[in-house]
């Protein structure tokens, strides 16, 4: 299939630290090339792929502070990818710009889908979901359509990370663990709490995006004062295997309707077991009981921390093996892509890459 991916512009791909749209995007071309497929990638010019690499602006957004309106080159953007649909170069177009390309590729022919990674429960996604009804979109969790049950859903496909990008080291777990992104629905504040409840050592792997500082000014940096917290600061992929395979488990409690959340197979991919707020997405990741536990609150997180040790790191490795790999994502897209491509024009004749 020739297929193009349409990325964000806010963060190369794959990002240089975090950016978890644009390292999905990464995943799913690269496993899409690696499939046989003829892939184009729309993203920042320092963006590194194994595809064709389509660059409407130099740098990332993120990066470059000479950008005041990103709407503005997301626009170029999708000019760009509707001419080169006008010259039929591609079988299908692959959208993560939320609702942004909706109106004007719904007048074009060629076939195309949205994954929509963010939260959809905000009262402006109503209108748009349902001016645009027969848009078709893909969800990342069941939890994520619950606010706009009428869209046109093709299918939840799960993210996936490459199978050995992150793996099981010999360390011994010492600390509970905090990764990714600190704001106040990430619940790094609860987290805190929880360990000093339970006094084991809090390590903390996170950014602070500028629109959080206040909250962590006022409220998370005080509570690193304590002698059971260690604020490591934002870290790669590179870094993730021995942070969380010497973590007891990862704490995520969570206070918003999250979409995915790639922390937690972040986590089972190092066999690390999860301790998640009862919201959002994390009741279909984590299996309780087996790669973590869902809980309600506080207190009941505190008692699931002393049962961590008991659950089967290696068997929690194994889930992440067989529900969450790169590939597996790739071959959910690929069989969303043909559907999407055979009602558009079931004269169309495919080649796979078994061919």
């Amino acid at each position: 299939m020739r297929i193009a991916q349409v990325a964000p512009l806010t963060e190369a791909v794959p990002p240089k630290l975090y950016g978890g749209t644009e390292r999905v995007v990464h995943w799913i071309t690269e496993e899409l090339v690696a499939l046989g497929n003829e892939v184009t990638l729309f993203a920042s010019g320092d963006s590194h792929t194994s595809a064709k690499l389509d660059a409407t602006w130099p740098k990332a957004l993120r990066l470059d502070g000479s950008v005041r309106d990103p709407n503005a080159l997301h626009m170029v953007m999708l000019e760009r990818v509707r001419q080169k649909c006008d010259a039929e170069e591609y079988d299908l177009l692959h959208f993560h710009l939320d609702y942004m390309p909706f109106s004007l590729f719904m007048r074009q022919p060629t076939p195309f889908v949205t994954t929509l990674h963010g939260r959809l429960d905000l009262p402006e996604h109503q209108p748009v979901f349902s001016t645009f009804s027969n848009i078709p979109v893909i969800s990342i969790s069941n939890s994520q359509r619950r606010p706009v049950p009428h869209a046109n859903w093709q299918r939840t496909i799960y993210h996936g990370l490459p199978e050995k990008l992150l793996t099981p080291q010999p360390i011994r777990p010492s600390y509970l663990a905090v990764l990714g992104r600190i704001a106040p629905e990430k619940g790094v504040d609860r987290a805190i709490k929880i360990a000093i409840r339970c006094g084991i050592p809090l390590k903390i792997a996170a950014k602070v995006d500028r629109a959080d500082q206040e909250y962590y000014d006022e409220v998370i940096r005080p509570m690193m004062d304590h002698p059971l917290v260690e604020y490591i600061g934002e870290i790669s992929d590179h870094e993730k295997s021995d942070f969380l395979s010497g973590a007891i488990g990862l704490l995520l409690p969570i206070d918003w309707p999250e979409p995915f959340g790639l922390v937690m197979i972040e986590a089972m991919a190092c066999g690390t077991p999860v301790i998640a707020y009862n919201r959002g997405s994390a009741p279909e990741i984590i299996e309780d009981g087996i790669t973590g536990f869902i809980v309600e609150d506080e207190t009941s997180a505190v008692a699931d921390v002393g049962r961590l040790p008991d659950l089967d790191r290696d068997r929690i490795r194994r889930r992440f093996e067989e529900r969450f790999t790169a590939r597996r994502m790739a071959l959910d897209y690929m069989e969303a892509y043909r559907t999407l491509i055979d009602r558009a024009s079931p004269r169309i004749r495919l080649v796979s890459s078994a061919e």
